[in-house]
C-alpha cells in the first residue's frame, strides 16, 4: 500500500497572475494546503527548501505550524541543504518541531542543488576544510546531525550549573525519540543512495538524477531504488527501508485543468546541473484519469517506491491545489495501490 502526499516549492512572486504574492502568502498558504490535504486523506505534506530565492527557505517554523494545525498527516522536507546547516542548532529545531507534531516529521536532507548565488553557504559561515569538497562538508554536517539526534549525552556538564543537571554527559534538548529513524537523504546518484542506506537514512529520489547509463529516467530511478534497498539489507538495519519519488501528475478533470496542463505528452529531458554532471529530468504526466492510470502503471520507479510525492503548482492557490490532490486521490491513486 503506497503513501501519497504533496511536495511544494513554495514559490511566490508579486505578479498579479500569482495567487501567492509574498513570502507570508507562501507560508500561510502552505499551512492551509497541509490542513486541506489531511482532510482529503493524503498521507504527507512536504516542502522544498531553497536559500536566496522567492521560495520557502526556513523549514522549522513552517513544520511546527503545520504540526500544530494537523493531527495525522506526515510532515516533511525535500530537501534541506546541509551545506548551510549548523547540525546541532538544526537538531534542536527539528526536535522541537517533531514534538509539536507528535512525532510526525519525515525530514529530507541532502548535499543540496544548484543555487541562486555563488557558494551561498559561505554567507552562512561555512566552508569546506582543506582537502574537502562542499559535498564532503554537507555529508559531514549530516553525520553530526544524525549522531546528536540519537540522544546520547556528549557534553561535559558545568560543575556549577544555573539549573540542576541529570547525571552524566548532557545531550541536546529538546530530544524527540524516534526522529533519528525518520531522516531521508535526497540522492541524485546511485552511489549516494547506497551511502544513505549505509547511514540508516531513507531515500528521497526527485524528478531528476544523474544520467548514469542513458536509460529512461524512470528506469534509472528504479535501478537506484534497488541499489538502495540492497545496501540497506547489507547494512543490517532492523527496520524496513522507505523510498519516495516525486512526480508532476495532473488529472485533467475539467476545462481549467486542460487550460493549465493539457499541452500534450511529456518526455524526459537531458541537461547539466553543473559543468561536470549530466542529469536526466523526468517527464510530467497530464491526462484524463483512465489514460493517466495506464501511463503511471508503466513507471517502474513509482512501482518500486512506497511513497509518491505530487509536486504542486502552489502559485495557483490553495483551493486549486486541493482540487489537484483530490483528483489524484479519488480517480487515480486507488489503481496505484493506495488505500
Amino acid at each position: 500500500m503506497k503513501k501519497i502526499g504533496f511536495l511544494s516549492f513554495g514559490h511566490w512572486t508579486p505578479s498579479p497572475q500569482s495567487q501567492t504574492r509574498s513570502a507570508g502568502d507562501a507560508l500561510l498558504q502552505s499551512i492551509d494546503l497541509a490542513v486541506a490535504a489531511e482532510e482529503l486523506g493524503a498521507d504527507g505534506a512536504y516542502f522544498r527548501v531553497h536559500h536566496f530565492a522567492r521560495q520557502l527557505a526556513a523549514p522549522f517554523p513552517l513544520l511546527a505550524a503545520v504540526g500544530a494545525r494537523t493531527s495525522r498527516i506526515e510532515i516533511g522536507t525535500g530537501v534541506i541543504d546541509m551545506r548551510y546547516e549548523n547540525p546541532l542548532y538544526m537538531a534542536e529545531d527539528a526536535g522541537a518541531a517533531d514534538l509539536i507534531a507528535g512525532g510526525r516529521l519525515q525530514l529530507g536532507i541532502s548535499r543540496g542543488s544548484p543555487e541562486q548565488v555563488i557558494d551561498g553557504w559561505r554567507h552562512f559561515g561555512y566552508a569546506p576544510a582543506d582537502g574537502e569538497t562542499e559535498q564532503d562538508m554537507a555529508r559531514g554536517h549530516a553525520e553530526v546531525f544524525l549522531d546528536v539526534l540519537a540522544g546520547e549525552g556528549f557534553a561535559k556538564p558545568n560543575p556549577r550549573p544555573m539549573f540542576p543537571n541529570p547525571p552524566g554527559l548532557l545531550r541536546l534538548e529538546p530530544h524527540s525519540p524516534g526522529l533519528r529513524e525518520r531522516i531521508w537523504w535526497g540522492a541524485s546518484s546511485n552511489a549516494t543512495a547506497a551511502w544513505a542506506a549505509k547511514m540508516g537514512m531513507y531515500l528521497q529520489s526527485s524528478t531528476l538524477k544523474n544520467d548514469e547509463n542513458g536509460k529512461p529516467f524512470h528506469v534509472q530511478q528504479a535501478e537506484q531504488i534497488r541499489i538502495f534497498r540492497e545496501a540497506w539489507k547489507a547494512a543490517g538495519h532492523s527496520r524496513e527501508p522507505r523510498v519516495s519519488v516525486s512526480r508532476s501528475i495532473f488529472a485533467l478533470m475539467d476545462d481549467r485543468d486542460r487550460s493549465y496542463f493539457g499541452y500534450g505528452e511529456g518526455e524526459d529531458k537531458i541537461g547539466f546541473i553543473d559543468e561536470q554532471t549530466r542529469a536526466i529530468f523526468g517527464r510530467s504526466y497530464a491526462a484524463e484519469p483512465e489514460l493517466l492510470i495506464k501511463q503511471l502503471a508503466e513507471d517502474e520507479a513509482i512501482a518500486e517506491a512506497d511513497t509518491l510525492l505530487l509536486t504542486v503548482p502552489n502559485q495557483l492557490g490553495v483551493a486549486y491545489n486541493a482540487h489537484v490532490i483530490e483528483s489524484i486521490l479519488t480517480h487515480v491513486a486507488p489503481a496505484l495501490g493506495w488505500r
